[in-house]
C-alpha cells in the first residue's frame, strides 16, 4: 500500500487552511447574498478586456454554479463528494498516481473537496435563525462560499450589461481545476521506467 508523503499531506493542509480561511472573511465581512442586492468589492473595474470583483454568494450546487438553488443537489453533492474522497484514497494506496504531477494533482483535488465539502457540513449552521431549526434542517441548508467573481466585457451575454460573467468559484474550484490540468499534462507523460522496463524484458532467460 502507498503511503502518503509528508509533502503532500503539507500541500493539502496549506490549500485547505488557505481555502477555508478566504470563506470564512468573507462570511464575517460580507452581507447575505439577496434576490436583489449582492454584497461585492470591486478590484478590477472600467477594464474592456477584464472586471473582478470580490462577493458573497451561496452555491447549493456543484462547481460553477451547476444545480444552485435545487432541493436534491445538498444531499447529491455532499454524497458525491464522499465517495469522491473515498474513491482517491484508494487509488492512491493502488499506486494510481505514480509520478510527481499526479501526486501533485492529488493532493489539490483532495484539497478541494475536502474544503466545499466542509462549507457544505457547517455553513448552513452559521446562517440567521439557524439556532431555532433542527440539526438536519441546518445540515441541508449548508452550502458552498463563492467570492471570485470574474467579468468580460468583450464577450456579449444577454442579461449582463458588464459583459460574460464567468461563475463564480473559491480557492477549493480552483484546486480542483488545477488538478484537472496536471492529469491533462500527466497524460502526456510516459510510464515509469521501471514498468517500461518489465514490458520490453523478454521470458525465458535465466541467466546462466
Amino acid at each position: 500500500m502507498k503511503r502518503v508523503t509528508l509533502y503532500l499531506i503539507i500541500l493539502i493542509v496549506l490549500l485547505y487552511v488557505l481555502d477555508q480561511v478566504s470563506k470564512w472573511y468573507i462570511v464575517f465581512h460580507y452581507n447575505l447574498p439577496t434576490p436583489y442586492y449582492l454584497d461585492h468589492t470591486p478590484v478590477i473595474t472600467g477594464s474592456s478586456i477584464m472586471n473582478f470583483n470580490i462577493v458573497r454568494l451561496h452555491n447549493t450546487g456543484v462547481a460553477f454554479g451547476m444545480g444552485n438553488g435545487t432541493a436534491w443537489a445538498p444531499f447529491l453533492f455532499l454524497g458525491v463528494q464522499v465517495v469522491a474522497l473515498v474513491a482517491l484514497t484508494i487509488l492512491y494506496r493502488r499506486n494510481f498516481f505514480y509520478n510527481r504531477t499526479l501526486k501533485v494533482a492529488w493532493a489539490c483535488i483532495m484539497a478541494g473537496v475536502l474544503g466545499n465539502m466542509t462549507d457544505r457540513l457547517t455553513q448552513g449552521f452559521f446562517l440567521p435563525g439557524a439556532e431555532t431549526k433542527s440539526f438536519f434542517t441546518n445540515l441541508i441548508n449548508g452550502y458552498v462560499v463563492d467570492f471570485l467573481d470574474f467579468s468580460f466585457p468583450w464577450i456579449p451575454a444577454e442579461g449582463f450589461v458588464d459583459g460574460y460573467h464567468w461563475p463564480s468559484f473559491n480557492v477549493a474550484d480552483s484546486c480542483v481545476c488545477i488538478a484537472a490540468a496536471l492529469f491533462l499534462i500527466a497524460s502526456f507523460m510516459p510510464p515509469p521506467q521501471q514498468q517500461k522496463n518489465e514490458e520490453v524484458k523478454e521470458p525465458g532467460v535465466d541467466g546462466k
